[in-house]
């Protein structure tokens, strides 16, 4: 079977029922590659593809959300976004200011700043769910795939939460 949809094209299942379709989007100077799956077909609903259809067109707003998400648990010692830019501190130590994309003197901001949004992946079953419909995963250094933050969104395009990704 297959599903249909303007912005997918012909979403073919493989044999044990999953979709997936991936594609490779510019934002920016950055290359993101997004990833749209789902278990079984039959759980995805044409509402989810035009959610997630939405998502994918308006990616840098996506993206400025879930960045002012990051920003907004920086005061907050405990959070994992607070826990991230220590690591990422000492990691980089000196050489820190070698990796920002702008050093304005709040290593937190200049750090969220220049994260790099590496992808985002549609969880298209979970429309209307408590569980993540999309994750962006973001690194500050591109080869690191062990230091990342995720953003998981609702299918509302609301951030549910940030953690870390080790």
């Amino acid at each position: 079977m297959a599903i249909e949809h303007d912005y997918f094209g012909l979403l073919s299942s493989g044999p044990d029922g999953s979709i997936f379709w991936s594609e490779t989007i510019e934002l920016g100077d950055q290359s993101v590659t997004v990833d749209l799956t789902a278990p079984d077909q039959d759980d995805v609903s044409a509402d989810a593809l035009d959610i997630a259809a939405s998502l994918i067109a308006g990616l840098e707003s996506v993206d400025a959300t879930a960045r002012r998400s990051m920003l907004a648990e920086v005061d907050d010692r405990t959070s994992e976004v607070t826990e991230y830019i220590l690591q990422q501190q000492e990691t980089f130590g000196e050489d820190l200011e070698e990796v920002l994309v702008d050093v304005s003197g709040d290593a937190a901001v200049d750090i969220i700043r220049s994260l790099r949004l590496m992808s985002m992946t549609i969880l298209a079953d979970e429309h209307g769910g408590s569980e993540p419909f999309a994750v962006l995963e973001y690194a500050l250094d591109d080869s690191s795939t062990d230091d990342v933050l995720l953003v998981n969104l609702g299918s509302d395009g609301g951030v549910q939460s940030v953690m870390s990704g080790d």
